[in-house]
């Protein structure tokens, strides 16, 4: 069953910081050197609750396909290449995900395998995008809207922008409490409706990926806190809360 997994990492110091930037280039070739390794996207970060223009230097993500969970963690602590982002990095935390639907590709390939199981829980969206550039101008006057839009809903857990490259190559990843919240704010006719049948009916975009995962654990911290998987959306919504101030 394929596993899926996004780590995150927290860089504090001005060194570590420019360590994480350098290791934009040749941790590639170390990440996909990995036994048993499938896709792998090392990306940065952005400031606000999505597709961001403005990079957050001190945050970079490792998205990478497995066989299975448990390859997953024996890579994680296993190999050199994720021992020293660990040892690097102030703050870092690992979701396991499930794929169980996607749509749309990601530099031309299909990264994730949907699986035949039923979320019954939390579960997360992953939306990544190529945007052309010379949509690129049109596309950021919109943007805003849609992140606006995701950070006031009450019910997402967690979220964050990441991307391979500011302006045209990025993604937004978030975690709700159940299909039914994520849904309701997907069809919801507010700004973030409205924003996004522009971007499809403006075709904005070269390539573009949509997917949804069932959130199988959560380890590590980030702004302190682990989100509980067990608690309740508003419960959880309201740690987060406390851990950002």
């Amino acid at each position: 069953m394929q596993s899926v997994t996004l780590s995150l990492y927290r860089f504090g110091s001005a060194p570590a910081r420019a360590w994480a930037l350098f290791q934009m280039g040749p941790a590639r070739f170390a990440l996909r050197a990995i036994p048993k390794i499938g896709t792998v996207k090392l990306c940065g970060s952005g400031v606000g609750e999505g597709f961001t223009p403005v990079p957050d230097t001190s945050v970079y993500a490792i998205l990478a396909t497995w066989p299975d969970h448990g390859t997953a963690r024996r890579a994680m602590f296993g190999t050199r290449i994720f021992r020293r982002y660990a040892e690097m990095s102030e703050e870092r935390m690992t979701v396991f995900l499930t794929p169980t639907s996607a749509r749309g590709r990601w530099d031309g390939a299909e990264p994730f395998t949907p699986q035949d199981v039923e979320p019954g829980g939390p579960v997360a969206a992953l939306t990544r995008a190529t945007v052309k550039l010379r949509s690129a101008a049109r596309f950021w006057r919109q943007e805003p809207a849609i992140s606006r839009a995701i950070g006031r809903d009450p019910n997402v857990i967690f979220k964050i922008g990441i991307g391979e490259l500011p302006m045209v190559r990025q993604a937004t990843f978030s975690i709700w409490p159940d299909t039914r919240t994520m849904a309701a704010f997907a069809r919801a006719d507010g700004p973030h409706a409205q924003a996004i049948r522009e971007v499809r009916e403006g075709k904005l975009f070269r390539e573009d990926l949509y997917a949804r995962f069932r959130v199988d654990a959560i380890e590590g911290t980030w702004a302190g806190q682990t989100p509980d998987l067990t608690r309740g959306p508003q419960d959880m919504t309201d740690q987060m809360k406390v851990a950002a101030e």
